[in-house]
C-alpha cells in the first residue's frame, strides 16, 4: 500500500488533476488508478504515475493471477466531456514518446491511438506477458512504436491507448474450482472456445480449410474473460472486459453467467466492479431488472442505481458506494448551495429569508416537478394495480416519462437561481472606463436574456405534463383521480409563475427582436396551457362526481 500511495501521490502532485479511484488488488497483484483532468493536466500525471511505478515496481519479482508485461500495465486516455478523439489519440502519443525517451520503456499504441490495425487489441500485445517479452521484443512485428527494442526486465512495456469507457467487471462464483470458472468464460466471452471433434475441452480440434482452428462464438460481443481463482475471497471468478457497454451492458454480462453457470450446476453469488464505471450501467440495469420482475421501470435515477446494485449483489464482497464508483457522481463539483438537495424545511427557510434567490422562478419550477411528480406517481400505481398486467408497459413508459420531466424540472430550481446571480454578477461588474461601461452592459444584457431563457425553459417543459395528466386522468387508476387534479394546478400554477419571470427579466432588455420572440413563446404556451388545463380539468370533475 506504501508503494501504491507514492505513485498516487505522484499523479495528485499535478495541479487540475483529480484522483477519483484507487481500487487494489490482492491477488491480482494489481491496481487500477482512474483520474481526470485536462488534457495536458492528465498526460503530465500519466507520465509522473508511470515514471514513479518504474522506480519502485520491479517486474522480476512480480506475480499476479491477471495477465500483465509491466510495472504499469496499461494507460489508457478516455474522453469524458469537451473532448475529441483525436486529442485523446494526441495525448496517447505524446505519452508514449515522452516515456519512451526518457524512461526508456517500450511502449506500444493500442485501440484508436493504435498505429499498427493488428496490434490495436491489448490482448494480442500482452500475449506471452512478461515472461515472454524478453524473445518477443526481438520480431521484427513486434518493434515498440516508441522507447528501445530492448525489454525493460525492471519496468517491462506498457501499452498506451484511447479508447472508449470499458467496465472491468467480475463475477462470483459459488466454487473454487479456476476450470469451471473458465468454462463459464468461454461461454460467454465473443472469442469462444476451440470447436472439438469430441465437444469436450481435452478433444482434437476441428480445423477450417485453412488449417486454423474453427472458433465457437460466445454469448457476448465485445466481452473478454477468463476463470481465476481469488485468494482474498476464497472463490473463483469469471473477470471480464466489456468494451462495448451500449451493445453488451453490464446486466447482461451477469444475465449470461448466471445462466451458464446454472447449466453446469453452479450458482452466481454476487459481482464486483474493478475501478469505476459511468452512471448509465446501473441505471440502465435497474429497468432491466424491473422490467424482468414485470414492474414498472418509472422509478428514481436514485431507486433504478440501488436496485441495479442489489440485483447483481455488487456488495457481497464489499460495500458498493455509488458516490465513490460511479464516475459522473465522483466528477461533480462541490456545489456552493444546491437547492435540490436540502430538505423541505430547509428549502422553504431559504426562501422565507432575506435573500433574494431562491425566487419566484425557481419556486414555479419545483411546482411544475411536483406536477408531474403526481402524474408519474398515477401512472406507477396503475401499472401495479391488480388485474391491469395487459396494461403495465403502457403506464411505465408514462411513468418513465415522467421522471425525465420531473428531473429536468429540478435541474431548473437551481439554474434559475444561477441565472440571478449571473444578473447580480453582471451589475457588480467595473464602471470606471468607457471600455469597463461598454463590457458590463454587455454582460448585463446577456444575463438578462439568459434569466428570461430559463424560465422560459421552464414553461416548455411543465407544458409536456399534460399529456401524462390527461392520459392518466382518462385511463389511469380510478382512485387517484384527486392526485391529478392536484398535479394539474401545480402544473398551471408553475406555467402561469414562470411566464412572470420571463416577462420581469425582459424588461431590462434592449434587444426588441429578441424581446418580441420570447413575449410571443410565453404567449402561446401560456394561453395553449389555460386551453389543456380547462380540457383535463373536466375529465377530473366528471371522474370526481
Amino acid at each position: 500500500m506504501d508503494v501504491i500511495r507514492q505513485i498516487t501521490a505522484a499523479i495528485e502532485s499535478v495541479d487540475g488533476v483529480s484522483l477519483l479511484d484507487v481500487d487494489p488488488g490482492a491477488t491480482t497483484n494489481r491496481t487500477v488508478v482512474t483520474f481526470v483532468g485536462r488534457p495536458d493536466a492528465a498526460v503530465e500525471a500519466a507520465f509522473r504515475g508511470i515514471q514513479k511505478a518504474a522506480e519502485l515496481i520491479d517486474m522480476r519479482k512480480h506475480k499476479g493471477a491477471h495477465p500483465r508485461m509491466g510495472a504499469t500495465d496499461v494507460c489508457p486516455f478516455i474522453p469524458v466531456s469537451n473532448v475529441t478523439w483525436e486529442e485523446a489519440i494526441a495525448c496517447a502519443r505524446q505519452l508514449g514518446k515522452r516515456i519512451g525517451d526518457e524512461l526508456k520503456i517500450p511502449i506500444y499504441l493500442y485501440e484508436k491511438a493504435a498505429k499498427d490495425p493488428a496490434r490495436a487489441n491489448l490482448a494480442v500485445i500482452r500475449a506471452g506477458e512478461y515472461e515472454g517479452f524478453f524473445a518477443k521484443i526481438k520480431e521484427p512485428a513486434w518493434k515498440p512504436d516508441f522507447g528501445p527494442a530492448v525489454f525493460n526486465e525492471q519496468s517491462g512495456a506498457t501499452a498506451i491507448g484511447a479508447r472508449e469507457f470499458l467496465v472491468a467487471y467480475n463475477v462470483n462464483l459459488n466454487t473454487k474450482a479456476v476450470r469451471r470458472a473458465n468454462s463459464i468464460a468461454f461461454d460467454v466471452r465473443e472469442n469462444g472456445r476451440i470447436k472439438t471433434d469430441d465437444g469436450t475441452p481435452y478433444g482434437k480440434p476441428v480445423l477450417d480449410a485453412k488449417g486454423e482452428p474453427v472458433r465457437i462464438p460466445g454469448m457476448l460481443k465485445h466481452v473478454k474473460a477468463i476463470g481465476w481463482y481469488v485468494e482474498e475471497y476464497g472463490i473463483a471468478q469469471v473477470s471480464m472486459n466489456l468494451t462495448n457497454i451500449e451493445e453488451t451492458p453490464l446486466h447482461a454480462a451477469f444475465d449470461a453467467c448466471s445462466e451458464a453457470a446454472t447449466k453446469r450446476g453452479l450458482r452466481v453469488t454476487g459481482s464486483e466492479v474493478v475501478g469505476m464505471l459511468p452512471k448509465k450501467c446501473l441505471v440502465d440495469a435497474g429497468k432491466y431488472f424491473l422490467r424482468k420482475q414485470k414492474w414498472s421501470e418509472g422509478a428514481s435515477e436514485e431507486e433504478l442505481i440501488d436496485i441495479g446494485i442489489r440485483s447483481m449483489g455488487l456488495s457481497e464482497l464489499k460495500p458498493f458506494d455509488p458516490k465513490e464508483k460511479i464516475i459522473e457522481f465522483k466528477m461533480e463539483p462541490a456545489a456552493k448551495k444546491s437547492l435540490v438537495k436540502m430538505d423541505l424545511r430547509q428549502f422553504c427557510n431559504e426562501t422565507l429569508s432575506d435573500s433574494p434567490a431562491p425566487g419566484g422562478g425557481s419556486v414555479a419550477a419545483l411546482m411544475g416537478a411536483l406536477g408531474v411528480s403526481l402524474g408519474g406517481m398515477v401512472a406507477n400505481l396503475s401499472a401495479g394495480k391488480r388485474g391491469w398486467d395487459d396494461k403495465l408497459q403502457y403506464f411505465s413508459d408514462w411513468a418513465v416519462k415522467a421522471q425525465q420531466l420531473k428531473d429536468e424540472l429540478l435541474f431548473l430550481v437551481d439554474e434559475d437561481t444561477a441565472a440571478f446571480s449571473k444578473v447580480m454578477d453582471a451589475f457588480a461588474l467595473p464602471k470606471e472606463s468607457a471600455e469597463e461601461k461598454a463590457a458590463r452592459s454587455a454582460a448585463i444584457q446577456g444575463a438578462n436574456k439568459y434569466a428570461a431563457e430559463i424560465p422560459l425553459r421552464v414553461m416548455e417543459t411543465a407544458f409536456k405534463s399534460y399529456q401524462i395528466l390527461v392520459e392518466m386522468a382518462d385511463k389511469g387508476n380510478p382512485a387517484s383521480i384527486s392526485d391529478i387534479g392536484v398535479g394539474l394546478l401545480a402544473t398551471r400554477a408553475c406555467i402561469q409563475g414562470a411566464a412572470l419571470n420571463v416577462r420581469i427579466n425582459l424588461a431590462g432588455l434592449k434587444d426588441e427582436k429578441v424581446k418580441s420572440t420570447l413575449q410571443e413563446k410565453v404567449r402561446k404556451i401560456s394561453a395553449d396551457s389555460e386551453a389543456r388545463f380547462k380540457e383535463i380539468s373536466q375529465i377530473v370533475e366528471g371522474k370526481l362526481t
